[in-house]
């Protein structure tokens, strides 16, 4: 099963995950729509593992076989991306637990999740946000936060804390994302027809999902809004304000939220729209993109970091992080992005659909 709805917002996290890196590593810039793409590829982790899910078992699979599977592509990303860690961001960096290690996680954990009931689920993905900050604190967050990036030890209790709670995308809160695309897909999808069949003429609206996502909005900029106002123990130690490291409260309701809006909208106005044509070229654009999307992830970053630290070396500079942040201006790297995705696109058209190389394709000969 294929939504296009699901290819759009994949698109739109890649896309602004590309820009964002491209200007904050090359240039400094913190972009305004930086963290919007690493939430929304987050929750749909959850969507897209449901929609698989289902179409192994339409396929006639076991669930033991359902099973083998998701473990063994979970170990896959999560093995790409200790990988990454170690040849992108340097040795010293390889625990500092990127997003594909907390894909590869979430995968694991969906694989146990699919056998839950959905109010279970819920509750997990709830509890999950709300014990986060006493985690952080028992971990002593800060101190593994002191120059604005994640510093850590070679030690086991250092490396744990960093994959649980105090690394850069940690299982503590961020698979709350994950299983609320899950939940997401399976109230959105399940039993729900072939999207390549015709929809009625006047589909349902899933307002309840949109004034769920309305309400989580609400919610997140509500409690950031009046954060100044309540308790100092509650300020300072339960919501945290607007930040992505660590991952707030307040910002990751408003975050689900968005994602849930997102994908109700979409769902509603292209998924079930008979008016749309599905090979449309603004549909193929965003199918391109999405099939792709882990491919272009490790290729953006081996494009735009390893010319930086090649290029250190070669000037003489013992310290190849030297021009990290400051190596041209903003305008440059939002410019290089953009020439990167472009031709991304036409990579992948040329390779076309059936993704014969890149990291999808080496993941389903190895683990399916």
């Amino acid at each position: 099963m294929r939504y296009p709805s699901i290819d759009i917002l994949r698109t739109l996290a890649i896309q602004v995950m590309v820009l964002v890196h491209f200007s904050e590593n090359l240039s400094g810039h913190t972009p305004p729509i930086t963290g919007f793409g690493a939430p929304l590829f987050a929750f749909l982790s959850g969507v897209s593992y449901f929609l698989w899910a289902a179409g192994q078992q339409a396929k006639g699979r076991t669930e033991e076989d359902i099973s083998k599977v998701s473990i063994r592509r979970g170990l896959f990303v999560f093995g790409v991306g200790v990988t990454f860690n170690v040849l992108v961001w340097l040795p010293e960096e390889t625990f500092n637990w990127d997003v594909l290690t907390f894909i590869g996680s979430a995968l694991l954990v969906l694989n146990i999740a699919r056998r839950m009931p959905v109010p279970l689920l819920i509750f997990t993905a709830a509890t999950i946000l709300l014990v986060s900050p006493a985690l952080r604190i028992q971990a002593d967050y800060s101190e593994f936060w002191v120059n604005g990036y994640f510093e850590y030890d070679f030690t086991l209790s250092d490396i744990l804390s960093g994959y649980l709670v105090t690394g850069y995308f940690p299982i503590f809160p961020w698979l709350a994302f994950s299983l609320a695309g899950f939940v997401t897909a399976t109230l959105l999808f399940n039993d729900e027809e072939e999207p390549e069949q015709k929809y009625p003429v006047t589909p349902q609206f899933p307002r309840r999902m949109f004034l769920v996502g309305v309400g989580l909005l609400g919610s997140g900029l509500i409690a950031l809004g009046l954060r100044s106002y309540l308790p100092e123990t509650i300020e300072s130690y339960l919501l945290g304000g607007w930040t992505m490291f660590p991952t707030t409260i307040e910002y990751a309701l408003a975050m689900i939220g968005a994602d849930l809006i997102l994908l109700s909208v979409l769902h509603h106005f292209v998924d079930q729209n008979p008016r749309i044509n599905r090979r449309g070229p603004l549909l193929e654009i965003a199918k391109t993109f999405s099939q792709y999307s882990l491919t272009i992830y490790l290729l953006h970053h081996l494009v735009h970091i390893w010319p930086l630290w090649i290029y250190t070396v070669a000037i003489g500079n013992d310290d190849p992080t030297e021009l990290w942040m400051k190596a041209m201006s903003t305008p440059m790297a939002l410019g290089l992005a953009v020439v990167f995705l472009v031709g991304c696109f036409f990579l992948m058209r040329w390779i076309g659909p059936d993704r014969r190389f890149g990291m999808e394709a080496w993941m389903r000969w190895l683990c399916d």
